[in-house]
């Protein structure tokens, strides 16, 4: 009848639970999950569906209502809300547990209120009612369940008699029964501090659940309670409490040993696997360990009974003292997660396990002992990799970056220090792709053209190039979308620069190098000894420097700076010019290039670095001279060879009467090649002449820094030392129609402007644009205030020869000319402390109106007046002839005192040339 009555009150319950269900929305598809697996309810949430939501669980008892989850509820009822390994909110409940509505010990159910709201508050909160159903009958003696959060042990109420063992600490304890109150359930707990009774209620206070069923009695006890005690067995730390549940009838006293004991680590973990170890005998539960005998082991993940552990690569073991399950890092069933920690990237890994042991012995007959555990690995730093598949062959850089989980994604990369969207990226060309690897995991590869603007490029060796790729890549990581930065370069270098070759050739009077144009001053530059050959250098040096799309052509006159003489002779010379190819950044020289010719030259003077000076003077007189009476100021320094026209000397700087002088920042060597003669040769007709004799003066100009050599040639281009500039300038006058005395000591110089207050130095090139003037200056080194210094013819040619063609007039009888290439312009003189007589300065304009690249030289012939000489018909007069001459060199008085000037030479360049 107690039955029948009990079967009724069941079907009630179970009516008052679907009613309270009423208004209720059920969940919708695919939120929640539900299993039941030995005694456990199994709840899972899609957290897709629960998305910048918040949630809370209620559990619906059928007689209290709705009560609200929390820690202090979940560990004492026999609760558990976590997360899987996925991120899906997980809820286990025993069926033992409170609320849960038992039907015989067999059936079991559950009804769980979830709600959601999209606020913290869970205000306008949705609630989804869903009940779960566990049948459960394969009840063993005793079974022990080791939760997250709690420990829990039900027993058969017909339980056998106390062991034997247990007999005389029982009947000790027994005095104390004798209190336990009647029809009253009572626990007492033994511990190292003593022993401990208390009443049901108190339990619950201290976090203990105690009840029973119709054929059981549980107990369920937090973890390290004060009543429990930590024990090591087989090298694993078990959390114990020892209890005894006491209920005393007038005729009855049953005394039921609820004693648990749970593992609270056995964990450890390498850098492949991870080892979950449980002892297989607990001496606290298997008195008589003799009787002990395993029955069955099983293992599970999350709520799945894994039946063939090694097809999943799991590995079960186990002995007489131990159960070990080793699981392979990033085995099926767990779940791999990316992390950042300290700015390093890094894995963890998570899995849900369980264990299933069944055992019997002589107390208990059969215990089921069963622990769940969710394991997760500490941070295991995975250092990315950079894998450069570069092609060479094909100029382009293939780098693939990884290995990454799933989790990972690619947000911005920089290349060159630039940042790109992945979209920018793809539209600069760069090429940015997933690739799956082998142990599921993934990379991201990038594949950039050695040509990008943005790859950095370097010569390197002789004819290869460094091309590296810099390259930032910024990462989205895990779910928590931690940005992670890693930074990687990569070199490629390849033999893919041709090294110029020059080609050198001649003419009667220069050199010539043709040079390849390509990676000058990219890759390497010309040197000329140690000074970088640039345009202006060139110019500078008298050379010619025409560039074509493909070539530098490089005209080096015979008697220019830089020209190595390796053999001089009357008459001929064999001439080197060299110039070195160096590396742009290190300097290093990679070859040289040199042109050798030989030259057939009539007249010359060679300043050698030893200080040696070779000259072959020309002389043409009218009537001719006698060459092997010339001489040197020493009159024994006589010629080397000679012919009717020429003659040849060569003497060294300390010898012949050579004298030296400085200027500026030269140091000037001069002598003189005269023929002293009494009277014309015989054939002639005696003529008495006030002429002086004939007088060629050579001059050599060393730089002041440059130390004379003294000794042989040298034979090593790129360590000999540099020649002097030399010119010969003749003391009488070599006009084609008549001889000018010189007889005025005159002085011709450049101003750098309009002012005349800054000059070039002597024998320097002077760079000028077209129509850009040449101011020259031309001084009377005269005492007498009274003297005025005149120009009467000025004109300029292309070299220095005053009487070399083509030559243009620029001032005739002291007019300016006006022409279609050159014109010339009076500037006014005024007094300063420089000019301290106006009238023994004159200053020209000189504009050439030719859009070429050319030298010029312009020469005067000048004049100076004073009151002892003015003539009739003379400069000094200041009269002019509307009729006059434009004669290349025009008359002038004989009574008048002239001069000869030049300025030079000057370069004509257009203005992207300087």
């Amino acid at each position: 009848m107690e039955a029948v009555g009990y079967s009724t009150c069941r079907i009630w319950l179970l009516f008052l639970l679907f009613w309270l269900g009423q208004g209720r929305q059920m969940a919708p598809p695919g939120f929640v999950e539900s299993s039941c697996h030995s005694r456990i309810f199994w709840m899972k949430l899609n957290k897709l569906l629960l998305q910048g939501k918040f949630f809370q669980l209620e559990i619906n008892d059928p007689y209290a209502g709705p009560l609200l989850l929390d820690e202090k509820l979940a560990s004492r009822c026999g609760y558990v809300l976590s997360e899987d390994v996925w991120g899906n909110p997980i809820f286990r409940a025993s069926v033992l547990g409170c609320h849960v509505a038992n039907e015989a010990d067999e059936l079991f159910s559950l009804t769980v209120n979830i709600k959601v709201s999209s606020f913290l508050s869970m205000r306008a909160a949705v609630t989804y009612t869903y009940p779960m159903y566990c049948s459960y009958s394969s009840w063993a003696s005793r079974e022990i369940m080791c939760e997250e959060n709690y420990m829990e042990v039900s027993v058969k109420t017909d339980v056998p008699a106390v062991s034997n063992d247990y007999t005389v600490a029982w009947m000790s304890a027994l005095p104390e029964t004798q209190n336990v109150a009647y029809q009253l359930w009572q626990l007492m707990f033994v511990s190292p501090s003593g022993r401990k009774r208390i009443t049901v209620s108190d339990a619950a206070k201290l976090g203990y659940s105690f009840n029973n069923t119709l054929s059981r009695v549980y107990l369920r006890a937090p973890y390290h309670s004060n009543e429990s005690d930590i024990s090591m067995v087989s090298g694993v730390n078990m959390n114990m409490v020892t209890s005894t549940s006491m209920y005393r009838q007038r005729w009855l006293l049953l005394l039921i040993d609820t004693t648990v004991s749970c593992p609270v680590d056995g964990i450890s973990f390498t850098d492949t696997a991870l080892t979950w170890t449980v002892p297989s005998v607990i001496p606290t539960l298997v008195v008589q360990e003799s009787t002990f005998l395993s029955k069955n082991i099983l293992m599970g993940v999350d709520d799945q009974v894994i039946a063939n552990p090694e097809e999943k690569n799991y590995l079960l073991e186990h002995n007489e003292t131990l159960i070990r399950i080793t699981i392979p890092i990033g085995a099926e069933g767990g779940k791999l997660k990316s992390s950042i920690s300290g700015g390093i990237y890094g894995i963890i890994y998570s899995i849900d396990l369980f264990l299933e042991h069944t055992w019997t012995d002589a107390d208990w007959q059969t215990t089921k002992y069963t622990v769940i555990k969710s394991i997760t690995t500490p941070f295991m730093p995975q250092i990315p990799t950079v894998i450069n598949n570069t092609l060479p062959e094909e100029r382009l850089f293939n780098v693939a970056f990884g290995h990454f989980l799933p989790d990972v994604s690619l947000v911005t990369i920089a290349v060159g220090n630039v940042p790109f969207t992945l979209r920018e990226a793809q539209h600069q060309g760069f090429k940015i792709y997933e690739t799956p690897f082998s142990n599921r995991t993934k990379g991201f590869l990038l594949e950039v053209s050695f040509d990008d603007p943005y790859v950095l490029k370097e010569y390197v060796n002789r004819n290869e190039t460094k091309y590296t790729l810099l390259i930032n890549y910024t990462l989205s990581v895990g779910p928590e979308m931690t940005l992670y930065y890693h930074s990687a370069e990569v070199e490629c270098v390849i033999a893919d620069i041709e090294l110029p070759e020059a080609v050198g050739y001649c003419d009667e009077e220069n050199m010539y190098l043709a040079i390849p144009t390509f990676g000058l001053h990219q890759y390497w530059n010309l040197y000329l000894g140690n000074k970088l050959l640039s345009r202006h250098v060139a110019l500078t040096n008298g050379y010619l420097a025409v560039t074509n799309s493909t070539h530098l052509i490089l005209q080096i006159p015979l008697f220019a700076a830089g020209v190595v003489y390796e053999e001089v002779s009357f008459q001929k010379i064999k001439a080197r010019f060299d110039v070195a190819l160096k590396k742009v950044r290190t300097m290093d020289t990679l070859q040289m290039f040199s042109v050798r010719c030989s030259f057939n030259s009539s007249e010359f003077i060679v300043c050698h670095p030893d200080g040696t000076i070779m000259v072959s003077a020309q002389m043409k007189t009218v009537p001719a001279i006698d060459m092997s009476k010339t001489k040197l100021r020493d009159s024994s320094c006589k010629p080397r060879e000679h012919d009717e026209q020429h003659a040849f000397f060569k003497f060294h700087v300390t010898t012949c009467g050579t004298s030296a002088r400085f200027e500026a920042d030269h140091i000037i060597y001069e002598n003189e090649i005269s023929y002293e003669k009494e009277t014309l040769p015989e054939q002639s007709i005696p003529t008495i002449t006030r002429d002086p004799d004939y007088r060629l003066t050579v001059l050599c100009y060393y730089r002041a820094k440059e130390t004379l050599v003294l000794g042989a040639f040298a034979s090593e281009p790129s360590t000999s030392p540099p020649f002097g500039s030399g010119t010969m300038v003749p003391r009488s006058n070599i006009a084609v129609h008549r001889r000018v005395r010189q007889a005025l000591n005159v002085v011709s110089r450049v101003s750098k402007d309009e002012s005349f207050m800054e000059f070039y130095e002597p024998n320097m090139a002077i760079l000028k644009q077209p129509v850009e003037p040449v101011f020259l200056e031309v001084e009377l080194k005269d005492k007498s205030p009274d003297t005025e210094l005149y120009l009467e013819n000025c004109w300029v040619t292309g070299s220095l020869e005053s009487n070399s063609r083509p030559r243009w007039n620029i001032t005739v009888d002291g007019y300016e000319i006006n022409g279609s290439e050159y014109a010339a312009e009076f500037c006014p003189v005024a007094a300063s402390p420089r000019v301290r007589h106006p009238s023994h300065f004159k200053r020209l304009a000189v504009r050439t109106l030719a859009h070429r690249l050319e030298q010029v030289y312009v020469h005067c012939l000048v004049a100076a007046c004073s009151p002892a000489n003015t003539l009739p018909g003379s400069p000094c007069t200041g009269q002019r002839s509307s009729n006059r001459e434009r004669n290349a060199f025009p008359g002038h008085s004989a009574a008048s005192l002239q001069g000869y000037v030049f300025a030079g030479p000057v370069w004509i360049v257009d203005p992207d040339l300087r």
